[in-house]
């Protein structure tokens, strides 16, 4: 057996039965990397110190053999964010389209529609209610 392969067996059952990454722990690891960059470079020691406490919790929350509790930490991380990263990526796209779409929302079920600029006035039927209105691009 290679040393290497003597750490990894050592390492598997340390983490055995621990909780482990994710989304929330990503979260914390990442916003704790750009505190400590943000501090290094305006010199402000309180990012510092913030930054190193992220790295702690998400230490905690990955070595935890409490699997319940993070599990319940995750979930309502995730009720919170909810769609934030699907409606920026929308708005991203939104916004790198803009020259060949109108984006607009159906007056009735408030989903958002898009029509292609230039083609006039159009009857329009939405997608998700059935509601027709007219929209000029």
């Amino acid at each position: 057996m290679s040393f290497m392969q003597k750490i990894r067996e050592g390492l598997s059952r340390f983490m055995e039965g621990r909780y482990g990454a994710d989304q929330l722990g990503m979260c914390t690891l990442i916003t704790g990397l750009v505190l400590s960059l943000i501090a290094s470079f305006a010199r402000v020691p309180l990012l510092s110190f913030l930054g190193l406490a992220l790295y702690v919790v998400t230490l905690f929350r990955m070595l935890s053999r409490n699997k319940e509790a993070r599990q319940k930490e995750n979930r309502r991380y995730l009720v919170i964010m909810g769609d934030i990263p699907v409606k920026c990526r929308q708005a991203l796209k939104r916004l790198k389209n803009r020259k060949d779409y109108k984006y607009f929302k159906c007056p009735n079920c408030k989903v958002l529609l898009r029509l292609k600029r230039g083609c006039g006035e159009k009857e329009i039927t939405c997608v998700r209610c059935g509601h027709k209105f007219s929209q000029k691009a």
